[in-house]
């Protein structure tokens, strides 16, 4: 098991519990490919560096999990289609 971090960007346009709704999911998704969620740290609202898909400021959140080697690779793949999610990177954690 490697220790990765998911680096999110959620859209301003959404209420509080649809947000909330979408960590879950994103929780969801790494425990579907026998991953575990360790640390979620909620940044807040920010202002990006640029405008995407016209929004200037985004819900920040950092997910630290433990997971096999394709686990990244699997959640991306369900990131991707997340109309909610504006941006996300998945890195791998140095032990």
């Amino acid at each position: 098991m490697s220790k990765y971090e998911i680096a999110l960007v959620v859209s301003t346009r959404i209420d509080d519990d649809e947000r909330t709704a979408v960590l879950e999911k994103v929780k969801s998704y790494i425990e579907r490919y026998e991953g575990t969620a360790i640390a979620v740290d909620d940044q807040g609202k920010k202002r990006m560096a640029y405008e995407i898909q016209d929004m200037k400021e985004g819900y920040y959140y950092f997910i630290t999990f433990e997971g096999p080697v394709e686990a990244p690779a699997r959640i991306e793949k369900k990131l991707r289609i997340m109309d909610s999610v504006i941006r996300f990177l998945i890195v791998r954690q140095d032990a």
